[in-house]
């Protein structure tokens, strides 16, 4: 066991929002990274909820065996519409502090930090956020954990629908998940060698799209894939497919919606690797006196952004890639 120099001497744990791929590496990180500096672990299940409903459980490190590979999250999770109130909050500090639990680790998304952020100014509570959303939204790390599982999820099916695209002359409109991020729809369209990617940070008009389309299936393509943002202002897929099927009556125009599958499955090997860096750094960061900021790594390094920063800027794409793809197509 390390020395605890600090006065920290229990933390609580919860995985928040939208589960991820990756989750349950970094619950084990946290878990083990804090019993080896000396730390009372507990976790709540489903969120902040758990919290709320002092739903708690003592963690160890035998508890957290076996579990890196697992998708989803042992911790369950959940959106509270309680926790959103002043009342809620209280109920939350109250099931916290009478354990003496000095600080909240939050596996999450910008939602949760939001929530965690409040409830640190209103109770005292240290908190710190570890990302973890398949959108790779959230600003002060490269990648959030889930991402590259989701892009690999949504690549490997965009191949298999290539397939068989190609043997039927078809045209596939294949919706990923990205409600306000394009980042998924913009890396598995250069990856899966889409023709085209329709995102939420660009605007979309129908008639060029069409045009496009019009110009690839001349130049005796058999088929044609476009990957499709669920946040596109066209409306998604399916009322893509709605607006532009008459135009293209050679092609069976066809429509896939990966939907939740791209939030499922064990976790890739990088995802494992950055959920444990997180994991670890922010039991480390709390250590140091650190508290409402988020862990993150860029350019291979831990960088701890401020919680507020975190939930109020937007992570912009690469406009390279963006190019990139454009260029590709």
């Amino acid at each position: 066991m390390l020395e605890n120099d600090s006065d920290l001497k229990a933390i609580a744990l919860i995985t928040s929002g939208g589960d991820s791929p990756g989750m349950n590496a970094a619950v084990r990180a946290v878990v083990r990274a804090s019993v080896q500096n000396g730390l009372k672990v507990y976790a709540a299940y489903r969120g902040y909820q758990g919290i709320i409903d002092d739903d708690f459980v003592d963690l160890g490190t035998h508890s957290v065996s076996n579990i890196i590979q697992r998708g989803g999250t042992i911790l369950k999770s959940a959106r509270s519409s309680e926790f959103r109130t002043p009342e809620g909050r209280e109920k939350a500090a109250v099931n916290l502090k009478k354990r003496d639990i000095d600080a909240l680790v939050v596996i999450g998304g910008d939602g949760s930090f939001t929530g965690a952020n409040i409830i640190s100014e209103e109770h005292g509570i240290n908190v710190v956020g570890i990302p973890a959303t398949i959108d790779n939204d959230i600003i002060g790390t490269d990648e959030t954990i889930g991402y590259d599982t989701a892009l690999n999820t949504a690549m490997d099916a965009i191949d298999k629908i290539r397939d068989t695209a190609d043997a039927h002359e078809r045209m596939f409109l294949v919706e990923v998940m990205g409600r306000d991020a394009g980042f998924i729809a913009l890396e598995t369209s250069i990856a899966g060698g889409a023709e085209l990617a329709l995102l939420p940070e660009e605007l979309t008009n129908v008639n060029e799209v069409k045009a496009l389309l019009k110009n690839m299936l001349q130049e005796q393509k058999r088929s044609s894939l476009v990957v499709v943002a669920e946040g596109d202002e066209t409306g998604g897929a399916l009322k893509l497919a709605e607006r532009i099927k008459d135009d293209f009556t050679k092609y069976d125009v066809k429509v896939c919606i990966l939907g939740h599958i791209q939030r499922g499955g064990a976790p890739t090997a990088r995802d494992r690797v950055l959920a444990s860096r997180l994991g670890a750094a922010a039991v480390k960061v709390l250590l140091e006196g650190h508290s409402r900021i988020m862990v993150g790594i860029v350019n291979n390094s831990l960088k701890i952004t401020p919680m507020r920063v975190a939930v109020s800027k937007k992570k912009n794409l690469d406009y390279a890639l963006v190019q990139l793809a454009k260029l590709l197509r």
